[in-house]
């Protein structure tokens, strides 16, 4: 075999410490990148952060959005060895995974605070209960007890152990006298009158008997609630209203109002106070109809604006140590690196979120009903970027409507298609399932059939088993479980 020289010509992107900087920040959510940007004024001295309206961020971020803007800088940030443009838009898949996606908010309030918070306590269920126990007059083996029990409670506040084993784990880890059955039922009791009501109960009707029996009340309707519970539950969970009527001989109108008393009760009574902290969403982008035109904008309030320190760089001239002088040019080139990708995630964000707004106007204009079907492609084609570049730019990053906080990737949305050759989104098709249950007859509520016969004569051809897939998504039980008297 001979051996020859060969020379080719070609292109080929490095994946540089400065590139994976970039596009890290490219999928930061908002709170992550103002951790990011405090850990990096923390660490680099050439960098602080300024209100004012020269910073080199402000510069490059307002150039999109008002080309009549002119800034300058205290401090010429150009640099030959960093491109205008950061090569983001590639498939990195194999060096980064999207972040897992959080779950879209929605605020119907558009001009409230931007801030929303998925749950407002962070006191834990066992801690509420642990104080309770602590207020009351428990002897040493029945403290020891109760502390087994209120162990033994899920988030649901529900005993997730028998009381056999509760039993046996006391016994196993304690050297005391043995502990009977009958002393645990007692503590157990005991527990069960704890808040909130229902709590350490074993099953959903010692739930709601619970409940009813902490009410303590004479009314002849809670009396009748608490026989249902405890004599009739399972004809009650059949739906089975005609033979709860022969039963304990009501009427039609009297048996509904004992149901709207148990209907009223929570089946999850550990679900009123959760050991979560509040989950915050910060839109990245707003939109609002200014003359008749959905405008994009970018909230400036998520991350401040960062500049060079000129004192600093000033510095390096001065300074004859080459090793501090090195430090501090290493410095300034992290900086620059920085406010480049900085201002390169918002450019992108902002071309992303104005073509989606392009593309879901109607949605803006009428809700849920009118959003069309839009998949990453069809932006990607738009701004002429990476299909992976999209999905990074829309995953934890919120945009602010009149209609609330919802993530970029809420807008996408798969299709059906119609009787007539257009499209119709899965997001409408939900929405219109919804409004479609919401007005049914609850005597004879619409099954999975009907639900689709109904849409089939609006159009939209889709199967029963699709309209099941998409009612559950929508946490709307079957047909039998909203049957009401009423």
């Amino acid at each position: 075999m001979k051996q020859t020289l060969q020379l080719r010509l070609g292109q080929h992107l490095t994946m540089t410490p400065q590139l994976q900087q970039a596009i890290r920040l490219l999928q930061l959510s908002s709170l992550e990148l103002q951790t990011e940007i405090q850990e990096i004024l923390d660490s680099n001295v050439m960098l602080e952060s300024s209100e004012d309206s020269d910073s080199y961020v402000s510069q490059e971020t307002e150039k999109n959005q008002n080309s009549n803007d002119k800034s300058e800088t205290n401090l010429d940030l150009q640099d030959t060895s960093i491109p205008n443009d950061l090569p983001t838009d590639s498939n990195w898949e194999d060096t980064f995974d999207n972040l897992p996606t959080s779950p879209a908010t929605h605020n119907s309030d558009y001009n409230s605070q931007a801030y929303e918070t998925a749950n407002d306590r962070s006191e834990s269920l066992h801690e509420t209960l642990n104080w309770q126990l602590n207020l009351t007059s428990f002897s040493d083996t029945d403290s020891l007890i109760a502390t087994h029990i209120i162990d033994s409670i899920n988030d649901d506040g529900y005993l997730s152990l028998s009381v056999k084993e509760i039993h046996a784990n006391i016994n196993k880890d304690n050297d005391l006298d043995e502990i009977e059955l009958d002393e645990i039922e007692a503590v157990l009791h005991l527990i069960q009158t704890f808040e909130p009501a229902g709590v350490a109960a074993r099953d959903l009707q010692e739930n709601l008997a619970i409940q009813l029996a902490n009410k303590n009340s004479d009314d002849s309707l809670d009396k009748l609630a608490v026989t249902l519970i405890n004599e009739h539950f399972d004809l009650l969970a059949n739906r089975d209203y005609p033979q709860l009527m022969r039963r304990m001989k009501l009427s039609e109108e009297n048996l509904a109002a004992v149901i709207d008393i148990i209907t009223s009760l929570n089946p999850r009574p550990g679900s009123q106070i959760t050991d979560q902290k509040p989950e915050y969403v910060i839109p990245d982008v707003s939109v609002k109809k200014i003359n008749g035109v959905w405008k994009v904008k970018l909230n400036k309030d998520n991350t401040p604006s960062l500049r060079i320190n000129s004192q600093y760089a000033d510095l390096i001239k001065n300074i004859k140590n080459n090793s501090d002088n090195n430090t501090l040019k290493d410095h300034l080139q992290e900086a620059k690196w920085f406010i480049k990708s900085l201002s390169s995630r918002n450019d992108t964000l902002l071309k992303v979120a104005n073509s989606i707004v392009k593309h879901q106007r109607a949605f803006l204009d009428y809700g849920d009903e009118a959003m069309k079907a839009l998949v990453l492609h069809d932006i990607a084609e738009e701004v002429e970027m990476h299909e992976s570049t999209i999905s990074r730019v829309t995953t934890k990053k919120y945009m602010h409507t009149p209609r609330g906080i919802f993530e970029l990737k809420y807008f996408f949305s798969s299709h059906v298609s119609t009787t007539n050759g257009g499209e119709c989104s899965a997001t409408a098709i939900r929405a219109l399932i919804k409004k479609l249950v919401l007005s049914e007859n609850r005597k004879k509520p619409l099954s999975d059939n009907k639900l689709a016969e109904i849409l089939s004569e609006q159009g939209i051809k889709i199967a029963r088993r699709t309209i099941a897939k998409y009612r559950e998504a929508l946490a709307i039980p079957p047909s039998n479980e909203r049957k009401r008297l009423q």
